[in-house]
């Protein structure tokens, strides 16, 4: 649409605007006033380390091959197999001129494919990924990562958490663009915490809780559960009943399901998530009369659907938390 498209032009100016204003390095000399000494950050460090290790040089030009629409889809796919091995690629990819505002165009470029009737393709959903794949590099480093939301990046993922299609272009962006916001909460950051809870992360997630594929579902009760853990989170979705019922109606509905097709990574994160509700005295009352019959059966199995118990035999930690959940609620 017309709004969209000058909702990523202004975003975009505004980005580029933030890189041009001594955030670039690689290029950036040009701008510098003379006779002026640098101060190195140690991203720039890493940008200029990186140069001297074995095998930096195919690196650099792939990082350059990003700013050059015709290499650059090669350019995503060899960085973002080789991201894992890469200990800096983040401030490199951070603090190179122009890269950043490059993976964002990917991302933003391809919103209207997800419009009614969505026309999303598999390899520009790939191409997408690989981009993301790269933002979720720096998403993790813990240098890059406060510039990464001081630029606001992680609300440019949340048109992909909002699509429904379940087929596999639309459901490998989901999972991609989870995996950044997972990213980012798998530290205990309060800054992260904060920025998420302003946001819209919660109802995007509840809605990949009910209605995504099993590892969506794992991802996003993840990201839900991390949340939770933090005291900020806690006191945020308990706030209000609207609040709490929004997610505790999730987990039971998750709880259903999961008697019908078993999970026990998807049922720990569940699980934990209940059990850390029952930390917060207005929420333990309420899960009283809320937490679904099947989990409130002795935790020893007896008494549990099966399906539910064979998940318990495979991880004494499950098993534990819901031993602990009953005793928080006097339900044993």
């Amino acid at each position: 649409s017309v709004f969209t498209k000058v909702l990523e032009e202004c975003f975009l100016s505004e980005v580029m605007d933030y890189f041009s204003q001594g955030h670039g390095v690689l290029g950036a000399a040009a701008g510098r006033m003379p006779g002026a000494v640098p101060q190195s950050t140690p991203g720039q460090a890493a940008v200029v380390n990186a140069a001297r290790a074995p095998g930096a040089d195919e690196v650099y030009h792939l990082v350059q091959d990003l700013r050059v629409s015709e290499h650059r889809e090669n350019a995503l796919l060899e960085l973002s197999k080789r991201r894992e091995s890469l200990t800096d690629l983040a401030p490199i990819l951070w603090h190179s001129f122009g890269t950043i505002v490059a993976l964002i165009q990917e991302i933003v470029c391809i919103y209207p494919q997800l419009s009614q009737p969505p026309t999303l393709t598999a390899p520009a959903s790939n191409r997408v990924c690989n981009s993301l794949a790269l933002l979720q590099c720096v998403a993790s480093h813990q240098e890059t990562r406060p510039l990464f939301l001081k630029a606001h990046i992680p609300l440019l993922l949340y048109p992909f958490l909002n699509t429904v299609s379940k087929e596999r272009p639309f459901e490998y962006l989901r999972l991609t663009s989870l995996g950044v916001i997972g990213a980012l909460v798998k530290v205990d950051d309060a800054e992260v915490i904060n920025f998420l809870l302003q946001t819209e992360i919660i109802p995007l997630c509840l809605r990949i809780m009910e209605t995504g594929s099993e590892l969506s579902k794992t991802v996003a009760t993840f990201i839900v559960q991390k949340l939770l853990l933090d005291d900020m989170g806690l006191n945020y979705i308990c706030q209000t009943a609207e609040r709490f019922y929004a997610v505790s109606s999730v987990l039971a509905k998750m709880v259903t399901t999961l008697q019908q097709t078993p999970s026990i990574r998807l049922l720990k994160h569940v699980i934990r998530c209940y059990l850390r509700l029952s930390d917060n005295t207005r929420a333990r009352e309420a899960l009283r009369q809320c937490l679904p019959e099947c989990l409130q059966a002795d935790p020893t199995m007896q008494c549990l659907p099966e399906p539910i118990a064979n998940c318990l035999r495979e991880d004494s930690v499950t098993k534990r938390w819901l031993s602990q959940l009953l005793q928080n609620l006097s339900l044993r």
